[in-house]
């Protein structure tokens, strides 16, 4: 059925960025009303279209945040939906239209494979339908995981029943990189318990680092066999997670409101944890309001980062600032190509790239300035507005605590800044682009003064 929408889409004569605009957009809207329904509500009573609209859009872009309590305000019905929704917006909807189609024998077209490519972030469209099917079954094997360690960590502490959905809510949650918890202090209760911290990170890093990086590594498993996109993910992930918990342990150190009260193997679990977590999970074991302000814009500078390509997860991706980062080095150094481990980093890349970071930093800063105009009880704080702009982009999910404070025209920001963010920029871009025209000419060169 989803294919059939999309042959109808085609024959509007909507390219595929459009489509995938629209394909977003459906389940947003479809989740708002449904939340919006007294029955998904804990009082009986509806939580209003436009906090309904904030989650749903929140859950499909796996974002997390919250201008409700999703463990108090929404009811079981409520909770289930978010679920559907996180699940729904982290694989994709052309992964679930993949599926259907399979099950139901149907053929599946070059124009389908095309949009499937685009969606998954494919480098060709050869083994795309094999690459869906994939991330069903690996998310379904990581969560199946996940769940089980964290239902036989709470059963009990809340009981069988209970644990098997607090832990296959927060399995979900965490590999799909959207932050969403039952309790109002995310996992703050649990700063200090290795097993939470290591199981909940150990989702949110698999399903961050992106599901090519996962095949390659389970079909190759030598370093010198993995393709050069895996090493770059590898390497730079790594390098932001290790450089997010010693800077933020160092930070945090000086610190009497958080780390003040902590033990020290629960000090070097919340800096690890909060170190990792940047990378668009949304969850806490701190409270990030409390935190040093060289803190806080330390983890706006690993949101905006974000994840990486083909992944659950948001931001600017780590390929795109790992080619960024080489690009400043070749320039400095006088070198003419842009290379690592004996590969060239072609110029479309690297153009790309800044123009990723370019379009990125001017919906950050756009947004956090509409915000110290619509937010006018923290106008003056001006990092937290900041802060909830590229938790926003980079679909992270951590707040300074304003979230539930926005007005009704700070909310909308926020929701359309979630929708970017998820999408892309440069979807986007050539979503709302007209189609483009092939230049017949070139206008000479000439030089131009730089910095």
């Amino acid at each position: 059925m989803l294919f059939d929408k999309i042959l109808f889409f085609q024959k509007l004569k909507l390219t595929s960025s459009r489509i995938i605009l629209l394909g977003f957009a459906a389940p947003i809207l479809l989740g708002a009303v449904l939340l919006s329904l007294p029955l998904s509500s804990s009082t009986g009573s509806s939580v209003g279209w436009l906090n309904a609209l904030f989650t749903s859009t929140s859950a499909v872009c796996v974002t997390g945040l919250v201008v409700l309590d999703t463990g108090m305000d929404f009811s079981h019905f409520g909770q289930i939906i978010i679920l559907l929704l996180i699940q729904i917006g982290g694989l994709g909807f052309m992964t679930f239209g993949v599926l259907i189609a399979v099950v139901m024998g149907k053929k599946i077209g070059l124009k389908d494979r095309l949009l499937i490519q685009q969606s998954a972030n494919s480098v060709t469209t050869q083994g795309v339908v094999r690459l869906s099917l994939s991330i069903f079954l690996i998310s379904f094997i990581v969560e199946t995981i996940g769940a089980l360690l964290l239902t036989l960590r709470w059963a009990n502490e809340m009981g069988v029943e209970r644990s098997i959905y607090y832990g296959i809510f927060h399995s979900v949650s965490a590999f799909n990189n959207a932050g969403f918890s039952l309790w109002p202090d995310s996992l703050s209760r649990y700063v200090g318990d290795p097993l939470i911290n290591i199981v909940i990170s150990c989702l949110f890093i698999i399903g961050g680092i992106g599901f090519t990086v996962i095949l390659d590594l389970y079909r190759k498993r030598r370093w010198r066999d993995l393709s050069f996109h895996t090493k770059i993910v590898l390497l730079t992930s790594g390098f932001l997670c290790m450089a997010g918990f010693l800077v933020i342990f160092t930070i945090e150190l000086f610190n009497t409101k958080t780390f003040s009260t902590l033990s020290w193997s629960e000090r070097i679990w919340a800096g690890y944890f909060q170190g990792v977590v940047t990378r668009t999970a949304g969850f806490n074991s701190i409270d990030i309001a409390a935190m040093l302000p060289a803190s806080q814009f330390f983890m706006i500078f690993l949101m905006f980062i974000g994840a990486s390509s083909g992944s659950t997860g948001g931001g600017i991706k780590t390929t795109t600032f790992a080619v960024i980062m080489l690009s400043i080095i070749a320039t400095v150094k006088g070198k003419a190509d842009v290379q690592l481990l004996k590969k060239r980093i072609s110029q479309e890349i690297i153009f790309r790239s800044l123009a990723v970071m370019t379009i990125s930093m001017g919906v950050v800063l756009g947004v956090a300035f509409l915000l110290t105009i619509t937010e006018y009880p923290h106008q003056k704080d001006f990092l937290a507005l900041l802060f909830e702009a590229t938790s926003a982009f980079g679909t992270v999910g951590m707040s300074m605590g304003i979230t539930p404070e926005l007005s009704s025209m700070g909310k909308g920001i926020i929701i359309v800044t979630m929708y970017i963010g998820r999408l892309g920029p440069l979807t986007l871009a050539f979503a709302l682009a007209q189609k483009s025209v092939k230049q017949k000419y070139r206008y000479p060169e000439d030089k131009l003064l730089i910095g």
